[in-house]
């Protein structure tokens, strides 16, 4: 499978965006899907995970509460993630990711097998 993200922009600060990926050549439906984001300078972080079986949903401290991920649960083609209330330090590059690690490395990226090529989202004070 071929992950492609969509979604990113400029963006003032308190606002919102809507990031897309979208599966080609396959479906996700038995991967754990993942948005990580890289700001510059700094190593690529988690934000958020959807669970291949019942959907239960993860998040990363920095974005509990204004993130929500979703996915499309009919073809398994797409997993969004909405992002609102968006703060300056929400900058960077936004990568979504196909996986099977254990609950417990959720976070760790390299249990990552497939990744997109990352949409970058710019959040102006």
């Amino acid at each position: 499978v071929q992950l492609q993200a969509s979604g990113g922009g400029l963006v003032q600060a308190g606002g919102s965006l809507r990031l897309s990926c979208a599966a080609s050549g396959g479906t996700f439906s038995s991967y754990v899907m993942a948005w990580f984001r890289q700001a510059p300078g700094k190593e690529r972080m988690f934000v958020a995970a959807i669970y291949r079986r019942g959907g239960r949903t993860y998040y990363a401290d920095s974005v509990k509460g204004r993130a929500t991920i979703s996915r499309d649960n009919v073809k398994y083609t797409s997993v969004h993630l909405q992002m609102n209330s968006l703060k300056p330090e929400d900058t960077a590059v936004y990568y979504c990711a196909a996986g099977n690690p254990v609950m417990s490395g959720l976070s760790d990226s390299r249990l990552y097998s497939t990744w997109g090529q990352g949409t970058l989202v710019t959040v102006s004070s």
